[in-house]
């Protein structure tokens, strides 16, 4: 046995702990790092399986806690052992069902759903900007509409399953390195539901399901932004005896080459004339719903900011964000002698 391993603490345990509390430290710790899920360790999982093999003997852990080692165990020397027959201790004697931390390592107890799909879905700006509808033709699996997906011929009744006896459920005993297990599985024959149907259902075969093309509209709320996802519940794929997955819906916005988003506003550029920036003018704007004029003021800097309430981004309840106007003042390439005369004169005024 390796010296200097701290196995209260890798358990994140005090020494007095009972035994109940190093299973129960132990069964959430080895669920924790267990090399099938996400954040499995290997080294962690062996780690923490040496620690409880030790505390949870009594004999060992007496001679641990007295000599900070067990004696005649080679298993752990130099930390280099790794026997997979110590995980077939740990259901002796144990208050739990042992299938129930390693169930979902093994497929036990769970629940069918049909697979989630994607798909990308390209706008236009204006279409980003105030929502739409879209109606998309997918090819996936559905329920069958001839039987109500129960795959039995419609106006027949349906059977008990003899293989799961109704329960829909078949309980499966696996030999792994843990030791025996037994797991639940749905029944195949019946699929989970614990009926078969008399007659099959010729569209679908008595599947209950079947790949089809299907329409299914999306609805863009308004204000969505490029690479945000739409989730349609229930609308991806079917499967017998259990929901339907969902569909994402992933949106492209083409760009305007008019206008630019900032949050719930909308940002363009306006070109005037000198003359028009000097005196101030009325000046037509396109802005996504229509034509409209406005007021430019006199004296206007080149770059200020017009504002525009209410043509923006649409908010939702009939609200909208307000339309910037960015003044872009253009100078003439060339003057002719009266206008140099009238600039200079300008420039003698300090103008």
């Amino acid at each position: 046995m390796a010296r200097g391993k701290d196995y209260y603490q890798i358990l994140g345990l005090a020494k007095g702990a009972s035994k109940e509390d190093i299973k129960q430290a132990f069964r959430k710790l080895a669920h924790k790092y267990h090399p099938d899920k996400q954040e499995g360790d290997v080294e962690k999982f062996k780690e923490i399986n040496e620690a409880y093999t030790v505390l949870s003997d009594e004999k060992k852990r007496a001679e641990y806690d007295s000599y900070g080692r067990v004696f005649g165990d080679q298993g752990f020397q130099g930390g280099a052992g790794f026997d997979p027959s110590q995980f077939r201790d740990f259901s002796e004697g144990f208050n739990f069902d042992v299938g129930d931390i390693f169930g979902d390592f093994f497929g036990g107890n769970r629940s069918r759903r049909g697979r989630d799909i994607s798909i990308d879905l390209e706008l236009t700006f204006r279409e980003s900007v105030f929502g739409a509808k879209r109606t998309v033709l997918l090819a996936k699996i559905s329920q069958c509409e001839h039987c109500g997906g129960s795959g039995g011929k419609p106006g027949t009744t349906q059977a008990t399953c003899t293989h799961c006896s109704g329960t829909g459920k078949i309980h499966e005993t696996s030999s792994t390195f843990f030791g025996t297990f037994t797991s639940v599985q749905p029944c195949k024959t019946c699929r989970g539901t614990g009926k078969i149907p008399k007659e099959r259902c010729e569209n679908c075969r008595g599947e209950g399901i079947y790949r089809k093309q299907e329409e299914v509209e999306v609805v863009v709320p308004p204000g969505i932004e490029g690479g945000e996802m739409i989730r349609l519940q229930g609308m991806g794929e079917a499967v017998q005896g259990g929901p339907a997955g969902d569909l994402y819906v992933k949106v492209h916005v083409r760009p305007d080459p008019r206008f630019k988003k900032d949050g719930p506003n909308l940002v363009t550029d306006l070109s005037i004339k000198l003359s028009d920036a000097l005196l101030g003018a009325e000046q037509s704007i396109q802005p996504l719903d229509g034509d409209m004029t406005i007021t430019i003021p006199a004296g206007v800097s080149h770059g200020e900011l017009l504002r525009v309430r209410g043509k923006g981004v649409s908010t939702g309840r009939g609200k909208r964000g307000d339309l910037f106007v960015r003044v872009r003042i253009t100078l003439p390439q060339k003057l002719s002698k009266d206008a140099k005369k009238l600039v200079e004169k300008l420039k003698e005024e300090g103008i």
